[in-house]
């Protein structure tokens, strides 16, 4: 586990002690720090310690910087289940503390960010107000994060070359993986190998990332990670306009690799929405029917079945609970509303 931090104190100490019990430390690790200008801005010291190794599915207790506050974390498990949650585009909204405390509600082992963390776009202190947010939720889980539009911070000819906040304040195991980049890496957990690629960086066939992602996808033994999945941030299939055609050269590049190694899932963000595709390959979806089977008044089957020669195939399915049964539906500013009564025969 990396634990980064920031301190405005430039001499504070790169070190991370920690334990399995409360305020005993039994192990010390001492790692390094970084730093960054932009314009007029200074960053504080950015420190980064690289602890373990460490036992799977365990709390462990630590502190930074030899004083300060206990935090604790859990450990992913070294087998299944396993639960990921997955936000996009997170920023620093009205919405953003409802939905870390939501995701708080219930216990996951990682989190994954495809880009888009504190839009700061240039306005440095929303870097640090970002850290401050997310340190209760980020100092107790891992938190997986690629780049995101938002991240990029160009400024022609003051400051031609992007990323430089999100570089020194979200290092990822990039060197771990063998990438050369922190813009794309990869990491194995429990059963899953997690690909997150950069959809601001060269992904031509003749780019870095593209031989990466070539020479990582040969390394999977999906006999030790069942699961593939990849994440990135720009979608390469979306509904909405504003945003078409933006992934498009990295489909084009990259796809055909993610479909003979037999990707099971890609999660992108970007266009603040929520949508769920079956199985697609070079703009080929399968031919097919839907079927919407309303079960009672509550509940309903959607299923879509896929031509598969003289054969129906059922190939997605999902359950909807039915919005009247729903109270919290029927709230307004705090008053709750009844559900509308059924219709019956002889009002019809």
């Amino acid at each position: 586990m990396r634990v980064t931090w920031i301190t405005d104190d430039k001499h504070a100490p790169s070190i991370v002690e920690y334990g399995k019990q409360p305020g005993t430390y039994s192990a010390k690790v001492t790692g390094n720090h970084t730093s960054y200008r932009y314009f007029f801005y200074s960053s504080g010291k950015i420190h980064h310690v690289k602890i373990g190794p460490l036992e799977p599915g365990t709390v462990y207790y630590y502190r930074c910087g030899g004083s300060g506050p206990e935090f604790s974390f859990k450990t992913p498990p070294a087998t299944f289940p396993l639960e990921f949650v997955v936000i996009g585009d997170l920023g620093q909204t009205e919405w953003t503390n409802s939905t870390l405390t939501h995701v708080s509600s219930r216990d996951y082992d990682v989190f994954l960010l495809p880009g888009d963390l504190s839009y700061a776009d240039t306005n440095q202190p929303l870097w640090d107000s970002f850290g401050r947010l997310v340190e209760p939720h980020a100092s107790r889980r891992p938190w997986m994060v690629t780049e995101g539009n938002h991240e990029i911070e160009i400024f022609p000819i003051l400051q031609p070359r992007g990323f430089k906040a999100y570089n020194a304040r979200w290092l990822m195991p990039y060197e771990e993986s063998n990438s050369s980049s922190n813009l794309y890496y990869s990491f194995n957990v429990a059963g899953a190998h997690v690909i997150m690629l950069g959809s601001y960086t060269d992904s031509d066939e003749n780019s870095d990332q593209y031989r990466w992602l070539e020479a990582d996808l040969s390394s999977v033994d999906r006999r030790k990670t069942p699961w593939l999945i990849v994440l990135l941030h720009a979608p390469w299939y979306n509904t909405n306009n504003a945003h078409q055609g933006e992934g498009e050269s990295m489909r084009k590049a990259m796809e055909e690799l993610l479909y003979k190694a037999r990707v099971d899932a890609v999660f992108a963000g970007h266009v603040h929405a929520y949508e769920r595709f079956t199985r697609i390959y070079d703009n080929k979806a399968s031919f097919g029917h839907g079927r919407l089977r309303m079960v009672d008044e509550a509940r309903a089957q959607w299923s879509w079945h896929r031509n598969n020669d003289s054969n129906s195939f059922s190939a997605d399915e999902v359950w909807l609970d039915s919005l009247s049964t729903s109270a919290a539906c029927w709230e307004i500013e705090g008053d709750e509303k009844e559900p509308p009564k059924s219709i019956g025969d002889d009002e019809l």
